[in-house]
């Protein structure tokens, strides 16, 4: 059923005349006359009195007249509903990150809640290795990894620059160093996360390149965990620089660099190639990017080219 013809239709039965309705409607008269004949024939009912001459309606008219206001009042509530999302008055942006990205999103997000109060946030913590699945299955719109994805569907972004760090508690007999060599470690005990991870196995080959013993004498689940053991001296650890950068600032760790492990790790926004993003992710990407542009490096928005 058209929505149009309904439209004049109740045209119609308002202004109780078929001139009048084709002159609200801004058609002739006879257009107005065949949109109704169109109808009546696709509904096998006569919707108006023809012997009246007021537009009166049939019983079958009176019902399809109910009917037909709740079906365009539905459609001005669909294009309402449609205005509200290009403007950002409503919407959700839907994204995935573990423990780590998710401190990278934090500022992110501020930027984005002031500029889009109205839009809901919703953050899925998930493993870093099942986000480009989440984001091909559309469980979430936007996925923040820190390794490229192999998938020629997936689309990446470069938006941050971190490095791997050394940390000790302040009271450690190394953190007074200015640096600190591999071979200088081998009697370490480092607190570990016990997820395995490319940069894991980076560390693990730059101590055999350097003919030294790295003792993994503690596995914990999180890195928040590992920090903390960490400043109870119990060991040392290698965490991401964005994840230390409060306590290496107020002195609770130390951060002691190691010029023969420098490993640069690059975080990506990634997405669906072919993706018809909503305007709540298109606007997540301007706040990313201009926000890249405002504070500089390790910020940035660089995409990358498809495999």
């Amino acid at each position: 059923m058209d929505l149009f013809v309904l439209e004049t239709f109740l045209a119609v039965a308002e202004e109780r005349s078929f001139s009048r309705a084709a002159a609200r409607l801004h058609r002739t008269q006879p257009a107005v006359s065949q949109a109704i004949a169109k109808l009546e024939s696709e509904l096998g009912e006569v919707l108006f009195e023809r012997s009246s001459r007021d537009g009166t309606l049939t019983d079958a008219g009176a019902v399809l007249r109910d009917y037909a206001a709740k079906l365009l009042n539905l459609r001005s509530e669909a294009e309402s509903a449609l205005t509200e999302l290009r403007e950002l008055h409503r919407g959700k942006l839907s994204l995935a990150a573990n423990e780590y990205t998710c401190l990278y999103l934090l500022p992110l997000l501020d930027e984005y809640r002031r500029q889009n109060p109205r839009i809901k946030i919703a953050v899925r913590r998930e493993l870093a290795s099942r986000i480009p699945d989440d984001v091909l299955s559309h469980s979430v719109e936007i996925g923040i990894v820190s390794f490229r994805p192999e998938d020629p569907q997936v689309k990446s972004v470069v938006v941050y620059r971190d490095e791997l760090q050394f940390v000790v508690a302040p009271g450690h007999p190394l953190a007074k160093r200015e640096q600190v060599s591999i071979r200088e470690l081998g009697t370490q005990n480092f607190i570990a996360h016990n997820v395995a991870s490319p940069q894991r196995l980076k560390v693990v080959q730059a101590f055999k390149r350097h003919k030294t013993q790295l003792h993994m004498g503690v596995e914990l689940p999180t890195i928040e965990s590992i920090k903390r053991f960490v400043e109870m001296s119990n060991g040392v650890a290698l965490v991401p620089g964005l994840t230390v950068q409060s306590e290496v600032e107020n002195g609770s760790l130390i951060q002691i660099p190691i010029p023969e492990l420098q490993l640069e790790r690059k975080l990506r926004l990634i997405y669906r190639r072919q993706a018809t993003l909503s305007h709540a992710a298109r606007a997540f990407l301007e706040v990313v990017e201009a926000y890249a542009a405002k504070k500089g490096d390790p910020f940035c928005f660089q995409s990358e080219r498809g495999i």
